[in-house]
């Protein structure tokens, strides 16, 4: 019988959530029915919870490393909701604390770079654990167990309701982290080699019922699977936006508004990423009671038990308009609190640098991320042929 939130063994009961975003919030709120929760952020504003809810909140700079040792002490169990660009400093720090931890920053650098710390301190480090990457890992991660895997394909995106002119689109990361997936170059996997290429390439019309018709792009979305699954010869992940997004984002790439190198403006030194991220943020922040919603489309073939085997899986997710949750803090926040309750149960507990793939090895599990995810209203559909 699959495992539920309530039939798991706590072993771990104090938690803090560092960082209070919308997904960050989201994910304090839902572990606050199960743990004694604190929510951690430099911003006050964000700390902002209705006081129904017994979440903790402490204002702390969790840039400062030394201080984010004395703030994690007390607690059993991390989780990282912090900007990217904070990801791989925060992770380093709470395993230096010798805690375990649930992190969804998805920051650039390779975490295992700190596996070996993790190991020695002898902490669980549960990286990337929201929804693409992160249940599409736990998906794959799955049937790699139980089949030879020829093929892997991640459509996702997270996209307003009501197309606006002119960016049609709406931001719930950071700006900087948005940004970072229009420039990192995008790595996939083709007849067993890895293949390099400039974000936005390759462009796909790609229809969905209910939504329409998308584009598609290439995005360095594989992550950790290139290195966890390097025997599965072709895999690729591709972001979804409106159709004709890729064009202007082309425009002001190659213009350099993205660009990290600092440049001279009547003697003052910036750098072109961060005026237009200041710029984009009021644009593709959303408005008061504005809708957004999550699509993705999951495909894995190969041969299982002898015979050619294909599944499908597809999630359409929309904001819970009763709570006003954002459809992208549910898709990731839950994937996230499904692994704090294996984690936290000792259900999982395998040390060192653990990409989400690795939760999806076993069938308890699997099933009970995937009903986790369906008690809050969030629905894995599957097909197979």
């Amino acid at each position: 019988m699959p495992i539920s939130d309530k039939g798991l063994h706590l072993g771990m009961e104090k938690i803090i959530v560092l960082g209070a975003g919308l997904v960050g919030k989201s994910i304090a709120i839902d572990l606050a029915s199960s743990f004694d929760v604190t929510s951690a952020d430099a911003n006050p504003e964000a700390l902002r919870f209705p006081s129904t809810l017994p979440v903790k909140t402490i204002q702390a700079d969790l840039r400062d490393t030394v201080a984010l040792k004395k703030l994690i002490a007390p607690f059993d169990l991390v989780v990282g909701a912090v900007p990217g660009f904070m990801g791989y400093d925060t992770v380093k720090t709470v395993i230096e604390a010798g805690k375990s931890m649930v992190d969804i920053s998805f920051f650039a650098e390779d975490p295992f770079q700190l596996d070996e710390l993790a190991r020695e301190k002898q902490v669980t480090v549960i990286t990337d654990c929201g929804v693409a990457p992160g249940m599409s890992n736990i998906i794959l991660g799955y049937h790699n167990a139980r089949m030879k895997v020829n093929r892997y394909e991640c459509l996702v995106g997270g996209l307003p309701n009501v197309r606006e002119w002119p960016y049609e689109y709406r931001a719930v990361f950071s700006p900087i982290d948005v940004i970072e997936e229009y420039v990192r170059p995008a790595r996939y996997v083709q007849n067993g080699a890895v293949v390099i290429r400039e974000a936005l390439s390759d462009p796909e019309l790609v229809y969905f019922d209910t939504i329409g018709t998308l584009e598609s792009w290439n995005s360095d979305g594989l992550r950790s699977l290139i290195n966890t699954m390097p025997h599965i010869p072709n895999m690729i992940e591709k972001t979804l936006r409106y159709p004709g997004t890729i064009e202007y984002l082309r425009v002001l790439r190659e213009t350099g508004y993205f660009s990290t190198d600092t440049i001279d403006v009547n003697g003052v030194k910036i750098r072109p990423v961060d005026v237009t991220a200041k710029l984009l943020f009021p644009k593709w922040k959303l408005k008061p009671g504005e809708k957004e919603f999550t699509v993705m489309r999951i495909q894995v073939e190969g041969e299982e038990n002898g015979s050619k085997k294909h599944y499908e899986y597809h999630v359409l997710d929309f904001t819970d308009t009763a709570t006003g949750t954002l459809s992208m803090a549910r898709t990731t926040g839950f994937t996230c609190t499904a692994a704090v309750h294996l984690l936290a149960g000792n259900r999982f507990n395998r040390k060192g640098i653990c990409p989400p793939e690795y939760l999806g090895e076993d069938a308890e599990n699997f099933e009970f991320i995937l009903n986790h995810l369906h008690d809050r209203g969030v629905h894995y559909h599957r097909k197979q042929s």
